[in-house]
């Protein structure tokens, strides 16, 4: 169990589920958010998706961590899995890498935790992402805290925040398979 008021890095996919996630963990710990997502493809997307995210930080005015990483990064996790579905194990890869890297970011800022806001989409497993984030904070050496925030009505409030906000919403994914019919 993590004491209320400790640090905590949140690993941010998007700026509408960091609407939801931000917030929510700001009740309890000290946040700064960690904008890490080699996955998202095109790069005018990424930087639609890293521009909106500025702006929420802009609006509810955290910290904020970024790392780029690189496409190869991404594709070396993923390689084979191309053809996997949504939600299937090349998506399993892809989260654990983002996590894995969120890990050892709050270890080298000696920040005790990290979590993810991936939780508030009803597209991710939540018990997946938590069991990723549990098994790679154990390889960094840091906590992860577990949450599934899509209940308590996440999602809707994600959208609603991000509305009033005027934060740019994505309708896929991320990455270029998440493009697929």
């Amino acid at each position: 169990m993590l004491p209320e008021g400790e640090s905590v890095l949140i690993h941010i996919c998007c700026a509408p589920d960091a609407s939801y996630g931000i917030p929510a963990m700001s009740k309890r710990f000290r946040v700064t958010g960690f904008f890490f997502n080699p996955n998202i493809w095109p790069g005018q997307e990424y930087d639609r998706r890293f521009q909106a995210t500025r702006q929420l930080q802009d609006a509810l005015s955290f910290a904020l961590a970024v790392d780029g990483g690189s496409e190869e990064e991404w594709e070396q996790a993923t390689r084979g899995m191309e053809g996997e579905p949504e939600r299937g194990r090349r998506c399993e890869a892809c989260i654990r890498m983002r996590l894995a890297r969120t890990a050892r970011e709050a270890k080298s800022l000696n920040i005790p935790a990290f979590s993810t806001v991936l939780t508030v989409s009803p597209k991710k497993d939540a018990a997946m992402v938590n069991r990723a984030g549990r098994e790679e904070g154990e390889k960094a050496g840091v906590f992860f805290l577990e949450a599934d925030m899509k209940k308590n009505d996440g999602f809707r409030k994600s959208v609603e925040t991000a509305k009033r906000f005027g934060i740019y919403r994505q309708n896929y994914c991320g990455c270029r398979y998440s493009l697929r019919p």
